[in-house]
């Protein structure tokens, strides 16, 4: 079996479970740290030509990570793939698994059992805050509607504020992020790389700085999801703190 994947989340979680498996991968699979493939252009920009020519019997690729035109055109190629859609948890799992019997598990790997485990575990949140989640600056965006991230959130007690915005990902300017009420900023470190010097002086509310892989991410990261996050958004920083 020979697999590109054209997703980080997926390609992590089929390196851990089919090991040898990939025959390709994007610029920003950098997960796991030696993975050792063939790099075949962005999520966005994918060289269809370079993945055609490594002969894959299954490109994984996913909805929101990736283009229609590219996914047919590997297609009009004569290249099958498998397009999965992520925007809850319970989304994650069964695409998850999935993906890893289409390229070749006999069964659901026990990473997945595990971290499936970990969010079932996790205990009722004592309060729930209101929360703003930028993803991008230069021009400001946050997580709206229908997201994978803002679903962990939700888990862990943190409301959305923008939930039930018309568009998933909507812009807004940053007066109106300062101004909305909210008891939190949900800052990751990517796609964009928030840090401390770099986010939380733009708001007078506490940011919380979270692994933007914890959050986005559903391959084996989702086993620490709870731990990680939950860490985090215990620990928020304030306007010149850094």
């Amino acid at each position: 079996m020979r697999v590109v994947s054209l997703v980080p989340s997926l390609t992590e979680a089929v390196a851990r479970t089919l090991p040898g498996v990939l025959a390709g991968a994007t610029d920003w699979c950098t997960r796991p740290t030696d993975l050792d493939v063939p790099r075949i252009g962005g999520t966005k920009n994918p060289d269809v030509p370079a993945i055609v020519a490594l002969r894959p019997d299954l490109v994984v690729a996913n909805e929101e990570e990736n283009r229609a035109p590219d996914l047919a055109a590997l297609r009009a190629a004569g290249t099958e793939v498998l397009l999965t859609e992520v925007r809850t948890l319970p989304q994650a799992v069964t695409e998850l698994d999935r993906v890893l019997r289409a390229c070749g598990a006999p069964s659901r790997p026990r990473w997945l059992d595990e971290a499936e485990a970990a969010w079932t575990a996790l205990a009722a949140p004592a309060r729930r805050v209101r929360a703003v989640v930028p993803v991008w600056r230069r021009p400001w965006m946050v997580v709206g509607r229908d997201t994978f991230a803002g679903d962990l959130l939700a888990r862990l007690g943190v409301d959305n504020v923008y939930a039930d915005h018309a568009e998933r990902y909507p812009r807004v300017p940053l007066g109106e992020l300062d101004a909305v009420d909210k008891d939190v900023v949900v800052l990751p470190d990517e796609p964009y790389r928030f840090t401390a010097a770099d986010g939380p002086e733009a708001f007078t509310a506490p940011s919380a700085l979270v692994s933007g892989r914890h959050l986005t991410w559903y391959g084996p990261s989702l086993g620490r999801a709870p731990e990680v996050l939950g860490r985090a958004l215990r620990e928020p920083v304030r306007r010149g703190d850094g």
